[in-house]
């Protein structure tokens, strides 16, 4: 009998590369599940700091990873034709995991290895029915490395600043430009350089360059990619 799985699209690359735009564009052009695993390292970072744990404290951030995986208190939510929306223990924290701050502890507590063995079955799980676009760091070297088609989106620092900075500026943050670019490489620095799951183009990875090219076209691009797929 031949398999009628839906494939599994995985898109990786460094912090405001356009991971996100794209993934949740291709996700509604495809009628598939899109799934934000940086999302999920995020609210585990708000998690923590809600309970006073550093997240440099690999441990204790562990132990509130695997509660929030056990007990169900992380679900995805996308009402037709909306933005997905994130819960966390049946509160919605789509805002509150996107400020500066949290990005940079969901930088930190994604190094450790125990928050990432807590939260890697979880990603799987939701991957392997098929149909999903799952976009982050390391989506096609560790969580999902059968994905039938894996992409690396590329942009260089000051065009991902820039987009950073942009789109801070606009929910009314406080930004500097300068400060934005600094933290994009130290963001770098950190996911390229951890022990753990680093981030890294897989091997058969189709790179995506994405300075100054339009959305629409990156979209296209990954699209006719897609099509191509042996039907399964």
């Amino acid at each position: 009998m031949v398999s009628t799985r839906l494939p599994v699209l995985t898109i990786d690359g460094p912090a405001g590369a356009g991971k996100s735009t794209v993934a949740r564009a291709l996700a509604d052009r495809l009628g598939f599940v899109y799934l934000d695993t940086g999302a999920i390292y995020r609210t585990v970072a708000l998690a923590a700091t809600r309970a006073s744990v550093d997240w440099s404290d690999a441990d204790a951030v562990a132990a509130i990873a695997h509660d929030i995986v056990q007990h169900g208190k992380l679900r995805f939510d996308r009402p037709p034709g909306g933005t997905q929306r994130v819960f966390l223990d049946g509160v919605d924290v789509s805002e509150a995991i996107r400020t500066p701050e949290v990005s940079s502890g969901a930088s930190t507590v994604s190094a450790h290895a125990p928050v990432r063995a807590a939260l890697l079955l979880l990603q799987r799980d939701i991957a392997a029915v098929g149909g999903v676009v799952m976009e982050g760091r390391d989506t096609g070297t560790v969580v999902f490395p059968d994905a039938d088609i894996k992409f690396f989106m590329i942009a260089s620092p000051e065009e991902r600043a820039r987009r950073r900075y942009e789109e801070l500026k606009a929910k009314g943050m406080q930004v500097d430009m300068q400060a934005t670019l600094d933290e994009i490489i130290e963001r770098d620095r950190r996911d390229t350089q951890r022990a753990t799951a680093p981030l890294r183009r897989a091997d058969d990875a189709v790179d995506v360059e994405t300075t100054g090219v339009p959305v629409a076209d990156v979209i296209e691009f990954m699209a006719r990619r897609i099509e191509q797929l042996p039907k399964r």
